[in-house]
């Protein structure tokens, strides 16, 4: 049986832009994914693709989660999420994935998955790391930000990097043509890095998500035939060197808690743990 929603939830219009930024100031690493979003579009769900929901007494709004190609709860207490969980579970799933601080969202997909079906992967721990200063290490002076003229050579990488990590391939919705339009726009706003050997990218990482308070990188790549020879710990200095002086006041990123060669690198670079995120994968 669908739960009845008696809790205080409602959809957030620009008029309470002021409370949803409020809200994401409190966890502007979690938030950063939705800040992006909102300085854009405001919170004009119908020109960003998503909608965004407000829980709070009243007209308070305490805790907000962005519903549309990911779900992204912020700033949620048990109680919010138990309102959140009933909403969604009166819909069709409409995300690809939900993301966020681990408690949030496993608690979501503890109540949502009886509704939404099983998830192709759940990775419950991801620590979340901050940098907010150079790192001890030598930026790797080969790192650069690819031109737009190059986009043809870094979507292959992007392509591996993809599947690699998600464990599906981009290519399969629409051959590939909105990931290539992802990566073609990261790379004219001057948010992605690689290392060439040649024609070919041995190094890549990506500005994903800025903001005021933080650039979030993904996308960080090393080509299979260069892992292990000390090259991704000055290739992703060069990243943060170059993004906390023009971009940011801080760099952030999650990575996979059994990832310990990338958690090496992250370490040596200065990244420090802001807590852990959680990703539910459909």
């Amino acid at each position: 049986m669908i739960p009845v929603l008696t809790v205080p939830i409602r959809q957030l219009g620009e008029s309470e832009r002021a409370a949803v930024e409020k809200v994401l100031d409190r966890d502007p690493y979690a938030g950063a994914q939705i800040a992006e979003r909102v300085a854009a579009h405001g919170l004009n769900w119908w020109r960003s693709d998503g909608r965004i929901f407000g829980y709070g007494p009243g007209r308070r709004v305490e805790s907000i989660i962005w519903s549309g190609a990911h779900l992204v709860p912020v700033c949620a207490t048990q109680a919010a999420t138990a309102a959140f969980a009933d909403m969604l579970g009166a819909e069709a799933r409409i995300c690809s994935s939900i993301i966020g601080r681990s408690e949030a969202v496993l608690d979501l997909w503890d109540r949502l998955g009886g509704y939404w079906g099983r998830a192709r992967d759940v990775r419950p721990n991801q620590p979340l790391l901050i940098a907010d200063r150079d790192p001890a290490v030598a930026p790797d002076p080969a790192v650069r930000l690819v031109r737009p003229s190059e986009v043809d050579k870094l979507f292959p990488a992007a392509v591996s990097m993809y599947t690699e990590e998600v464990g599906v391939s981009p290519l399969l919705d629409d051959g590939g043509r909105g990931y290539r339009r992802r990566i073609a726009e990261l790379v004219k706003g001057k948010r992605a890095y690689a290392r060439f050997a040649g024609d070919r990218v041995i190094f890549k990482a990506e500005l994903a998500i800025v903001t005021r308070r933080t650039a979030q990188v993904q996308g960080v790549w090393v080509d299979p035939e260069y892992r292990g020879q000390g090259l991704a710990a000055p290739a992703m200095a060069a990243v943060v060197h170059d993004a906390l002086r023009r971009v940011s006041p801080s760099v952030s990123l999650y990575v996979n808690d059994y990832n310990l060669a990338a958690r090496h690198v992250y370490a040596r670079c200065g990244f420090v743990s802001a807590g852990s995120f959680a990703t539910v994968l459909f």
